[in-house]
C-alpha cells in the first residue's frame, strides 16, 4: 500500500475540509533509525569525553575504563548523563521541537494530535513511555507490526497519546513548520491560512476578517494589533505568514 495514501482529516474553523498526509512505515523507520544513530553518538561521545577527563583528573591516566569500586562520582558525572542523553532524547526533543526530532526532520514528518496541533507535554511523555511496549519482543517488533497493520500507521504509543505521524508537506509548493512561542505555524494553522487565502474572494467581508484575525492570533499576532487592521492589511498579513512558513522550511 502507498504509505502516503492515508490522510488525517482535521476539523477547521473555516468549515473547509483539511487533510494531512499520514506517514507510513517507511518514513517512520527512517526517522527512528536516524534518531537512534544520533542519540547513540551523543551518548557515546559524552561517555568517552567524561571518562577520559575523570580518569585523568583522578589518576593522571587517559582511560575509558570504569573505576574498580562503585564510585558515585563516576556514575553521576560519566554514566548517568550518557544514559540520560540516550533514553531522554525522544521525550525532551519532541517537547522542545513540538512533536519533531532531528530524525523526523530528516524524514519530513512530525507527530501531531488528531486535530492537527502540536502534542502537549503529557501526550508526548505518554507516547514515549509506551516505547517500552512497542519495542517488544525485540527491535521494535510490536511497534512495526502495528504501524504496518493499522489504518493510520500508529504504534501503541500513538494510540495511548492520541497522536499521528504526518508529513510536513502536503504539496511541493507549500511547507509546514511547527508552532512555537515565536508564532510559527503548526500544520493545521498553516493549512488553514492557505485555504483562507484561496477562498478569500468567496467569503463575506465580516467572515473573512473574523477568520483572518482568528488564524493570525494563532500565529502569535497580538489581538490589539489585529483589531486595528482593515481587510487589505489582514490579507497582506496572511500572505506574509504563509510566505514565512515556506521560507522557514
Amino acid at each position: 500500500m502507498n504509505e502516503t495514501a492515508q490522510r488525517l482529516s482535521v476539523d477547521s474553523a473555516t468549515g473547509i475540509d483539511v487533510t494531512l498526509p499520514i506517514a507510513g512505515i517507511g518514513a517512520r523507520s527512517y526517522a527512528f533509525v536516524a534518531d537512534w544513530h544520533i542519540r547513540l553518538v551523543l551518548g557515546l561521545a559524552w561517555y568517552g569525553a567524561a571518562a577520559l577527563l575523570y580518569n585523568y583528573l583522578r589518576a593522571g591516566a587517559l582511560s575509558l575504563a570504569p573505576p574498580a569500586g562503585n564510585e558515585a562520582r563516576w556514575f553521576g558525572s560519566v554514566l548517568a548523563p550518557a544514559l540520560a542523553l540516550y533514553f531522554l532524547y525522544h521525550p525532551v526533543l519532541e517537547l522542545v521541537m513540538r512533536g519533531s526530532t532531528p530524525g523526523k526532520r530528516l524524514a519530513g514528518v512530525r507527530a501531531v494530535t488528531r486535530d492537527g496541533a502540536a502534542p502537549g507535554a503529557g501526550a508526548l511523555l505518554l507516547r514515549n513511555v509506551f516505547r517500552l511496549i512497542d519495542s517488544l519482543p525485540v527491535a521494535y517488533g510490536l511497534g512495526l507490526l502495528l504501524v504496518a497493520l493499522t489504518r493510520e500507521h500508529v504504534r501503541c504509543g500513538d494510540m495511548a497519546a492520541g497522536t499521528v505521524l504526518v508529513y510536513e508537506r502536503s504539496s511541493p509548493g507549500f511547507a509546514f513548520t511547527p508552532a512555537n512561542a515565536a508564532g510559527a505555524l503548526d500544520v493545521a494553522t498553516a493549512e488553514l491560512l492557505a485555504e483562507l487565502l484561496a477562498r478569500w474572494p468567496l467569503l463575506t467581508p465580516p467572515a473573512r476578517a473574523a477568520l483572518a484575525r482568528q488564524l493570525l492570533g494563532r500565529c502569535g499576532r497580538p489581538a490589539a494589533e489585529l483589531g486595528s487592521l482593515d481587510e487589505a492589511a489582514l490579507h497582506r498579513a496572511l500572505t506574509e505568514a504563509t510566505r514565512a512558513a515556506g521560507a522557514a522550511s
